[in-house]
């Protein structure tokens, strides 16, 4: 069975009619999984581009405005300054991540089924889900927090909690496809990733590290593009604020949306794999 992509508007406003889906419905080799993630995007690319720079542009301006404000209540002064930098990013990065987590499966999901949903509708399905999205993101940053900790008590030991972490996300890769696309709950969310991964953590594990790989990668013209602008700008205290943020959550934006379009692919073929969902039964309306 197909997952289930719930009607979200009509033709002409945000939903495309019926097309052929983007990724294969058939189980994929490592590179297909590596691969699929960017045509999925590709074949969304307007949609995804215009939530992306969106998302990007209001987490800017709200950093820029809590750190404006803090900074006038201290007087200008630099720790309080750069507390209220760090701290007001790392929330507007958590909740960006959920936003285009959320909004990107639900894209992918509706491509599987052959429905082209626009940045909008995209949204709209994710927001119906937001309380099982909102709780698996917590546990995704604690468990991801408690990992790193232990790890973190030797430095030699960090390598080794890098390898646990990708095997302990490899197991939950698909919660959020199974919370939008199966209506689930988180708790059964994480269950059914669970259930379905099994066989393949590893394979799915040494992904997540090929990706992360690929995220450095990325970072480069990502950062590229402050750097540049830092040459017109000079160091002058909000220039430099506003292009180091910005250049972080434009690199978190861009990492996040292909980290959403490879659990989407991952949902796609362990179904497959598992449950033969590639497999036509005759009178099954998929």
């Amino acid at each position: 069975m197909r997952p289930v992509v719930e009607a979200v508007g009509a033709v002409g406003a945000g939903v495309d009619p019926a097309r052929a889906p983007t990724v294969p419905i058939r189980p994929m080799r490592l590179r297909e999984l590596l691969d699929e993630p960017f045509a999925l995007i590709q074949a969304h690319i307007r949609a995804l581009a215009a939530l992306g720079g969106v998302a990007v542009a209001a987490a800017l301006t709200v950093v820029l405005a809590v750190t404006g404000l803090v900074s006038h209540l201290t007087d200008g002064s630099d720790a309080g300054t750069a507390w209220a930098a760090v701290l007001s990013s790392a929330v507007c990065l958590w909740v960006l991540r959920l936003v285009l987590r959320g909004t990107t499966v639900a894209i992918g999901l509706a491509d599987v089924n052959g429905v082209g949903y626009g940045a909008l509708a995209g949204l709209r399905t994710a927001a119906a889900h937001a309380g099982p999205l909102f709780v698996a993101q917590i546990m995704f940053t604690l468990t991801g927090i408690g990992v790193l900790l232990v790890g973190s008590i030797l430095i030699i030991t960090y390598p080794l909690a890098l390898v646990w972490l990708a095997q302990v996300r490899a197991r939950r890769i698909v919660v959020a496809p199974v919370i939008i696309g199966e209506s689930a709950k988180s708790g059964a969310a994480v269950a059914r990733s669970k259930e379905l991964t099994q066989g393949a953590e590893w394979t799915t594990a040494g992904l997540w590290l090929l990706q992360r790989l690929i995220f450095a990668v990325l970072a480069v013209p990502a950062f590229g593009i402050p750097y540049f602008l830092s040459t017109f700008s000079g160091t002058h205290r909000w220039a430099f604020i506003g292009l180091l943020v910005g250049g972080v959550l434009l690199m978190v934006a861009i990492s996040e949306i292909v980290e959403a379009g490879s659990r989407v692919v991952c949902y796609v073929d362990r179904r497959c794999a598992r449950e033969g969902m590639d497999i036509l039964v005759p009178g099954d309306r998929r």
